[in-house]
């Protein structure tokens, strides 16, 4: 008998390499639009769910897989009162993944919605959601454990299910699939941000850009992704700059690179955010680094 852990809305992994943690709630709180820095793997048992990343919009069923890459933001929407919401969600941090890959096998690489065609649902064929469950199943009841040859097993499962749903993502037969589209107009402006983020954008501009009336694209942006047009820039904006200054550039050099006017506003927006400055988020993640990274 599983036993589910309680509710918890942090989004930072408690351990170093990975985390799977199984969930059963009949309420759930609501999630804001949010991003990780490590992959997420999601494995849905019971429940009805609708899931936004990025401009993408999935209605879940059970049996499903989402594979959602570092970097993308998402959102949550559940009807408990529909049904207990029971799912597996495993976090992967980058790191390990590129540790335990080899040459003919990146185990990052269908992990997310890069490429062609492709979306961050994977629906399976009932044979192959029975085998994936099993196999979250006996990753948990190791990862719950402190027997002997534990930690071993742990490792060779992960390994297991990360072979697995990459063969899956692969299949030709193609599970991998888009539930619903967001609107034409809101999808052009996403994808417009993800790749002009560190030029000057405004709601005028945007709405211009795609031939609608800025109040349209307010409305159906805020309907749609589950945030304003400012708020989504203001995001991808820091969680860029997040993943640069993990890379090791200095904050004073990063925050020009993102869009931000000055540092001082760069500054305000990444500690609101964060609730930590950019400088003891770079020293953070790099330890041992010896830059000498300035702040106003």
């Amino acid at each position: 008998m599983r036993q589910a852990h309680r509710f918890d809305p942090r989004q930072e992994m408690g351990r170093e390499d990975f985390e799977l943690q199984y969930k059963k709630d009949k309420y759930l709180q609501d999630v804001e639009l949010h991003h990780h820095d490590f992959h997420e793997i999601y494995f849905l048992i019971s429940g009805d769910v609708t899931y936004t990343i990025e401009s993408r919009q999935y209605h879940v069923m059970p049996g499903d897989l989402l594979l959602i890459s570092p970097q993308e933001l998402h959102q949550i929407c559940v009807r408990p009162e529909m049904s207990d919401y029971e799912r597996f969600v495993l976090w992967v941090d980058p790191q390990l993944l590129s540790r335990i890959s080899t040459p003919l096998s990146d185990l990052a690489k269908h992990l997310g919605s890069s490429g062609p065609n492709r979306g961050n649902l994977l629906r399976l064929k009932p044979e192959d959601t029975s085998h994936v469950l099993k196999l979250f199943e006996q990753l948990w009841q190791e990862s719950e454990s402190d027997n002997y040859g534990s930690d071993l097993l742990r490792q060779s499962l992960l390994i297991q299910l990360l072979v697995t749903i990459n063969r899956f993502a692969t299949n030709p037969s193609g599970h991998l699939e888009e539930i619903a589209h967001s609107s034409r107009a809101i999808s052009e402006v996403v994808d417009y941000v993800n790749l002009h983020y560190s030029e000057p954008l405004s709601l005028d501009m945007l709405a211009e850009l795609v031939y609608v009336s800025k109040y349209h694209l307010s409305h159906e942006f805020n309907r749609q992704v589950g945030t304003s047009v400012y708020r989504y820039i203001q995001k991808k904006r820091l969680l860029i700059a997040r993943h640069l200054l993990a890379q090791g550039k200095k904050p004073n050099e990063v925050y020009s690179n993102c869009g931000f006017s000055d540092y001082a506003g760069f500054y305000r927006a990444f500690r609101a955010e964060y609730a930590i400055s950019p400088r003891e988020y770079a020293r953070s993640v790099r330890p041992l680094s010896s830059d000498s990274t300035d702040e106003s």
